[in-house]
């Protein structure tokens, strides 16, 4: 059984990353606009992503004898920016979601749940991986400048 500390702490997980997904599909249409179609599929990518990341706490906390739940997401921005800043607010916001998923690793352990912990640990590994992507991608932007975007956008558009 889940404690209720921690399930309620895992749905706020659940919400944050719903939330997420509401953002990279925003600035998946963003960059479409725009006219990076391959910057737009890597986007579109990540939010199917976020979405699987809720589905699979949800799945996990229903698993423990928990109920899951999405809360209220709140509205996501819609302007973005270059595709510079764009990829610079991605990394910011995956450093965000490593902090996020550290806490709730800290919760599990506070309420001595080994199977939560090592649940959880599949999204430590996970983001260290998508900060690292997400540091790349910005790396790659600037490397290319403006006459090499094009090249970086359809590279990710290979995704």
């Amino acid at each position: 059984m889940i404690t209720e500390k921690l399930q309620n702490a895992i749905n706020e997980q659940i919400t944050a990353e719903m939330w997420s997904a509401n953002m990279y599909l925003a600035m998946s249409f963003y960059m479409e606009k725009e006219g990076y179609c391959g910057m737009a599929h890597w986007l579109k990518k990540q939010w199917a992503e976020e979405n699987e990341h809720a589905c699979a706490l949800a799945d996990y906390v229903i698993r423990r004898g928990g109920k899951a739940k999405v809360d209220k997401l709140d509205v996501v921005p819609n302007d973005f920016g270059t595709p510079l800043e764009v990829f610079e607010q991605v990394y910011k916001h995956e450093c965000r979601v490593s902090e996020m998923i550290d806490k709730l690793v800290d919760v599990a352990a506070a309420e001595k749940d080994k199977a939560t912990q090592d649940f959880l640990w599949g999204f430590v590994r996970e983001q260290v991986e998508e900060e690292a992507t997400a540091a790349g991608i910005v790396d790659m932007i600037k490397k290319a400048g403006a006459t090499g975007i094009f090249f970086v956008d359809v590279k990710l558009g290979e995704r």
